[in-house]
């Protein structure tokens, strides 16, 4: 599929971007929040905005969490990953325990002074800036991380854009440290919602050139997708231009799934791994695996990914079937 010009977003952009232009007289970070739920476009508008930046970052220092295995300070372990850590502020020990090396001491320090030398750590590599550190899923990162990350935003004379992503989130830890980010001065606090009928159009514009499409049709999938960027990309992936009329066609009858298995394949739709769909839906990783195969049997798909689409094209049947479930 060709790339697909950002759609949508133009209102957010403009604000992070803005963000950046105001840094070199800020005297310290300024921090730009994304929220928003799984596949509404997050990752991407962060994207786009990193490739437009002018002037364009000395430096740009980016992490998120470990999904199956976090461990304290995964988002600074993974700014360090594959990069030459000779010359660094800090105690070998230390930077073996931020790197979360193999090889790390038995001896543990104080978190305090640990946090401490993390701080001094990114300073080095923020150097003189003008630098972006980039968030991903703050949401799932360790409290360590979490900590980090709200002293780095009241970091004074860090020449940075504080650029993070996350979903809404109500655990106390996480809804902490986003009121702290969103409260610095001059912080943005960008929510992405579902794309409008519009905005699904457009994308099918850029991606069918040449290809009329009505209104009625866009709305169509529109419905499908409910305006989510990632169902989106995900469907018009798997659909050649010479298929376009399939695209718009009317669904065929879901399969016969119990509420369970359509929640199973929500999840899927959404690019969840079986631990992730265990944890939303509180059941163990051993049930996920016998819903996924069950549903896989009942949709005749033969991959996760061909679930993942078929769920797409399907999305008005599995609301149906899941909202049945919390009746």
């Amino acid at each position: 599929m060709k790339a697909v010009a950002l759609v949508g977003r133009a209102r957010e952009h403009a604000e992070l971007t803005a963000a950046w232009t105001a840094l070199p007289g800020a005297g310290g970070p300024q921090v730009a929040v994304v929220t928003g739920d799984p596949g509404t476009g997050k990752s991407a508008l962060v994207a786009a905005v990193l490739g437009e930046l002018d002037p364009a970052p000395v430096t740009v220092l980016s992490g998120q969490a470990r999904i199956h295995s976090p461990a304290p300070y995964d988002w600074l372990a993974a700014v360090l990953s594959g990069r030459d850590t000779r010359g660094l502020p800090a105690p070998a020990p230390a930077l073996a325990w931020l790197a979360q090396h193999d090889a790390a001491p038995v001896e543990r320090f104080a978190p305090g002074a640990l946090l401490r030398v993390a701080m001094r750590v990114v300073r080095h590599l923020a150097g003189t800036g003008p630098a972006v550190l980039v968030v991903e899923d703050l949401h799932a990162l360790d409290p360590a991380s979490l900590n980090l990350v709200g002293e780095l935003a009241a970091a004074t004379g860090l020449p940075a854009l504080l650029l993070v992503t996350s979903r809404p989130s109500t655990d106390p830890l996480v809804a902490r440290t986003l009121a702290r980010l969103t409260g610095t001065r001059g912080a943005i606090r960008a929510h992405l919602g579902p794309l409008r009928p519009a905005d699904v159009a457009a994308v099918l514009a850029q991606v069918y050139p040449g290809q009329e499409i009505a209104p009625a049709a866009a709305r169509e999938v529109w419905n499908r997708t409910g305006g989510n960027a990632y169902r989106l990309t995900e469907l018009v992936a798997t659909t050649p231009a010479d298929d376009v009329a399939d695209l718009l066609s009317t669904p065929s009858a879901a399969p016969d799934l119990t509420a369970r298995e359509a929640e199973v394949l929500v999840c899927l739709r959404d690019g969840m791994a079986n631990k992730q769909i265990a944890r939303a839906l509180g059941i163990s990783v051993r049930t996920v695996t016998v819903h996924v195969s069950n549903l896989m049997r009942k949709t005749g798909t033969a991959s996760r990914t061909e679930a993942a689409l078929w769920a797409v094209r399907h999305s008005p049947s599995l609301s149906s079937l899941t909202s049945r479930s919390h009746r």
